[in-house]
């Protein structure tokens, strides 16, 4: 996300990471605190366009230049293509959320896959259900939004444990965050690794399907059982907005045009089947804007936090730190050790950051370094870094995901994420992968 063509780079400095520590401690350090004082969504209460200005304040305050030439990089790294139009495809993405849950198109993919499986594959059903509306809609969180409701009933109205409820919608939904093609990350790795989100998802479906696979047959083999589930009547054309856009991403129209005609698509499906008008179809665009507003604001605030760190050598000095390691790891395999590398940024700062867009753009830029130096593909780099913050997102208790899913079925954090097989299968099979096809 940060302009690679400048002709000098600044001298490795690792004390030039300092403010993203800052970040990472106000952001982390509020989150445990509240978290002991039995807060609700604790690491959500100070949000991180927040925690990160005192960040800022404190880059700009270690650099040498002076303060007028420091604020001009802080806004060229803002106002860099890639972040505006993430930002753009951000708030597209949002408003599509938004209409078509308010159409009726969620409940409609929903219902249809409650009407495809029977009620002794409740658990691998209602995994594919979650799989396939966060690859449509492109977030987690709005899958579980979506679901969490519908599991509420099951686990009330049955004998069935929370956890393992839980732990299969975070499975699914976590699928479809990593894979879709709208999806937040997706589009934020895609974006800093230069690579073409039809070559990402190529590469991403070979580890992400058997991953899915493998956790179908394990959720399949626990034999649970609920002979309650009765799906209502189908709405097809509900279903409508999801099938073209995933058609005509897939066929490789600018994401743009596709989010645009998804979003004049569901409110159309909406007029067609309810008293859906215009002055609501605009309420709601709007505030499917203003539901991507923080993430919004933070793209910003990163995008010229890190060309501050940049420019006084923290970027350089991480990534010959992570070179080094990786190397170490495999020295006689550059491609294999760029590949490690890449791995372990976005799965360790997701650990810190509990975001998995977030991490993506903090790592972008080092990642696409060590891709070059280890000549890996873009497409190959930007799938390791969605996978593997993915990967840590859907095991995190103090995640935004656990967060929902616990206080919706009111369990513990820990116990959403105790059944969350899909990413743990997925970090397996992901490495193991990426291992073979390095292999030299």
């Amino acid at each position: 996300m940060i302009d690679q063509k400048n002709a000098t780079q600044p001298k490795a400095n690792l004390l030039s990471l300092l403010p993203f520590a800052v970040f990472l401690g106000l952001f982390l350090g509020t989150g445990i605190v509240l978290t002991l004082q039995g807060v609700d969504f604790a690491f959500y209460q100070l949000p991180a366009s927040i925690a990160i200005i005192p960040a800022i304040i404190f880059a700009i305050w270690l650099g040498k230049k002076s303060t007028t030439e420091q604020i001009s990089q802080f806004i060229n790294g803002a106002g860099h293509p890639n972040i505006i139009t993430m930002c753009i495809i951000y708030l597209l993405a949002g408003a599509f959320a938004t209409v078509a849950k308010a159409t009726g198109s969620v409940d409609a993919s929903v219902q249809l896959g409650l009407s495809l499986f029977p009620d002794y594959l409740l658990l691998p059903g209602l995994f594919l259900v979650a799989a396939f509306i966060s690859t449509a809609m492109g977030t987690s969180m709005g899958t579980i939004a979506a679901i969490a409701p519908i599991a509420l009933g099951f686990t009330e109205n049955t004998g069935i444990d929370a956890s393992l409820i839980a732990g299969v919608i975070i499975s699914g939904a976590i699928f479809g965050d990593n894979l879709s093609i709208i999806s937040d990350t997706t589009i934020a790795s895609t974006r800093s690794q230069g690579a073409h989100m039809k070559d990402k998802f190529k590469v991403n479906f070979k580890f992400a399907v058997p991953a899915a696979l493998v956790c179908v047959v394990i959720f399949s083999s626990m034999g649970v059982t609920m002979p309650e589930i009765s799906a209502e009547e189908l709405n097809v054309i509900g279903l409508l907005p999801y099938i073209v856009i995933l058609v005509l991403a897939l066929s490789g129209l600018n994401v743009f045009l596709v989010l645009l005609i998804g979003i004049i698509l569901a409110a159309g499906v909406g007029m067609w089947q309810q008293a859906y008008d215009l002055s609501t179809w605009v309420k709601d665009v709007n505030q499917g804007f203003a539901n991507m507003q923080d993430l919004f604001i933070l793209a910003l605030f990163i995008g010229g936090l890190s060309e501050l760190i940049k420019q006084q050598g923290g970027l350089s000095a991480l990534t010959a730190f992570i070179e080094k390691f990786a190397r170490k790891l495999n020295p006689n395999n550059h491609k294999r050790a760029a590949g490690l590398g890449i791995g372990s940024l976005a799965f360790l700062c997701n650990f810190f950051t509990a975001n998995n867009t977030v991490s993506i753009i903090v790592t972008g830029d080092t990642a696409k370094d060590l891709a070059n130096d280890g000549d890996l593909s873009p497409a190959h780099s930007a799938s390791l870094l969605d996978i593997f913050a993915c990967i840590n997102q859907g095991l995190l208790p103090y995640g935004a995901q656990a967060l929902l899913l616990g206080t919706t079925l009111k369990i513990s954090p820990i116990d959403v994420v105790s059944y969350a097989f899909y990413p743990m299968i997925l970090f397996v099979v992901a490495i193991i992968a990426f291992w073979r096809i390095t292999k030299n």
